[in-house]
């Protein structure tokens, strides 16, 4: 018995619905793990600005470590629902074992490797702006190390999870260990005074929670058995499974490579901004755009997780041979993550203050609620049209085509938007850093809406085949 058939015979609406919120509820949360210490340390009186600062320092790189988790655990999600559309069960519970394997090896590997190189990390990422500000990365940093290979197996398990079927437990998973961390750090930050360190602890035990909760349900799958067998690796299987999940590993790790070019341009334009110059006030341009920064993820989670819950629904369909059910979910997809844009746009352009005071903005002077209110009118000014891309990324993926969806998503985070992030700031200065964005996602909107249009004709003419060589089953339609 296929447990996963609803997938094929439920209203795609409502399959959407069903398997997208428990998705953006779970990727919202993990984006609130660091959110959530920025907040507490931006309104620690004794942390501050440089506080702030370090946080937004070692950001990327908790990104790096994700970047390989969701490769693994999206790819096999991918994968697996591929498999099950197509009945292959065998496949299917290969994929999970290997990569269960896969992001035990790679997070071990990564906690050594950022362990020996934290000092030299931490100055790639725009860290010695002051020495305040490179202790306190040092201080958080270290402990973010030791939480590495539990909040990689959690991320991992966690779209897995999803594609088993089950993306209201995925999300609770992700839940408890964020309410851990905020329950712990405010006790660890204001209680106890520990500082940057209490900040890092308080998210490594949320992290540790999360790890616990996914082992459970591994032990407990619904739609395959695990067998001593599914955990030995198979290459071509990896290799399948990998590609995959190709694009999530470049939408996070080309995002790292664009946050460590912008933080070195800020670190670069601030030494020559006649203003900023000053010590006093030479963090503030870091730490406003981390600020920034950090906002601008809680919109993607959004987005991302609207795609990205899609994916079991697209994969099975597309192993089913439903592409009209494909393409009716991507008419939703693209309507839903462009109204998520506007209304963030607006939030951003009317509130910029309120934002800003979230993160400690009456502990500090006026330039930097002035800076901060530039910073998100300007970086943020397009957001529509980054939800829009970002959803095309996803939606090629979870379609099977990691090569188109990857190109794209390379033009957008590498070419552009790398490039941007260090050619504009050496014409505009600071302003530069914050015209980057704005300018990628217009440029690979164009890219993305031929893309887009290129998908709806291929399913168009996928479906009117299928129905033409009598394929279609009577399941009901949407």
């Amino acid at each position: 018995m296929d447990d996963n058939r609803f997938l094929v015979e439920q209203p795609v609406g409502r399959l959407m619905h069903g398997y997208a919120l428990p998705c953006i509820i779970s990727l919202l949360v993990g984006a609130l793990y660091n959110i959530v210490d920025q907040i507490f340390i931006a309104n620690a009186d004794y942390l501050g600005s440089n506080g702030n600062a370090a946080n937004t320092v070692v950001f990327p790189l908790t990104v790096v470590m994700l970047a390989v988790a969701v490769m693994i655990g999206d790819g096999c999600c991918t994968f697996v629902s591929l498999q099950l559309g197509s009945g292959n069960k065998e496949e299917a519970h290969a994929g999970v074992g290997n990569a269960i394997v896969l992001v035990v090896a790679a997070s071990l590997v990564m906690t050594i490797l950022f362990a020996l190189f934290r000092d030299q990390l931490i100055t790639a990422f725009g860290g010695r702006v002051n020495a305040e500000l490179f202790h306190f990365a040092q201080e958080y940093f270290s402990w973010i190390i030791v939480g590495i290979p539990l909040y990689m197996f959690g991320q991992a398990m966690n779209a897995i999870i999803r594609g088993d079927g089950s993306p209201k437990f995925a999300m609770a998973c992700t839940v408890a260990g964020a309410v851990f961390n905020i329950i712990f750090d405010p006790i660890f930050i204001f209680g106890f005074r520990m500082g940057m360190a209490g900040a890092a602890i308080a998210t490594v035990l949320g992290q540790l929670l999360t790890a616990v909760l996914s082992t459970w349900y591994l032990c407990h799958l619904k739609a395959i058995r695990l067998e001593r067998r599914s955990f030995r690796l198979r290459p071509a299987l990896d290799r399948r499974m990998l590609t995959m999940g190709i694009t999530s590993f470049l939408s996070q790790i080309s995002l790292v490579a664009a946050m460590a070019a912008i933080n070195n341009m800020i670190r670069i334009t601030t030494v020559r901004d006649p203003f900023f110059v000053q010590p006093e006030f030479s963090q503030i341009p870091m730490a406003v755009v981390g600020i920034v920064m950090k906002v601008f993820q809680i919109v993607i989670s959004i987005v991302v997780g609207m795609a990205a819950g899609c994916i079991p629904v697209v994969g099975y369909n597309m192993g089913a041979g439903r592409y009209d059910r494909t393409k009716g979910l991507l008419d939703k997809l693209l309507f839903w993550e462009v109204v998520v844009g506007v209304v963030a746009l607006v939030v951003v352009e009317v509130f910029p203050r309120a934002l800003i005071g979230i993160f400690g903005a009456s502990h500090e002077s006026e330039v930097y609620t002035q800076f901060a209110i530039k910073a998100f009118r300007i970086y943020l000014c397009l957001l529509p049209l980054a939800t829009l891309n970002k959803a095309a990324f996803i939606f090629l993926q979870a379609m099977g085509k990691p090569m188109a969806s990857s190109l794209l998503s390379l033009f957008r985070e590498v070419v552009l938007g790398v490039g941007f992030a260090i050619m504009l700031p050496m014409l505009f200065g600071l302003d530069g850093v914050l015209y980057a964005m704005p300018a990628a996602d217009l440029l690979t909107a164009v890219a993305s809406i031929a893309v887009i249009i290129l998908t709806y004709r291929e399913l168009g003419v996928r479906s009117q085949a299928v129905h033409q060589d009598g394929r279609v089953s009577s399941v009901s339609k949407d």
